[in-house]
């Protein structure tokens, strides 16, 4: 579910949504979502200081909190 959603949410802002891949890394009390996007769309991703990748981390937190989880999100270069 949270793979889904992050997907989504980045491929709406980028350029190039073709290029937009979610890693799923599951761990014993976490799970890591790897985010790769194109290298000219990294900054509508990241945004100005941070904001709009703060707002993605807030909104997939949110979701594995009503499941019962705990989840990030890295940005890969």
């Amino acid at each position: 579910m949270e793979k889904e959603l992050v997907e989504f949410l980045v491929r709406s802002l980028v350029d190039r949504p073709e290029e937009v891949s979610v890693n799923v890394v599951e761990g014993e009390k976490s799970t890591i979502l790897e985010l790769r996007v194109a290298e000219d769309d990294i900054g509508k991703v990241i945004g100005k200081q941070g904001r709009i990748a703060k707002a993605i981390r807030t909104i997939l937190s949110a979701c594995a909190t009503k499941d019962g989880k705990r989840a990030s999100l890295e940005i890969l270069d």
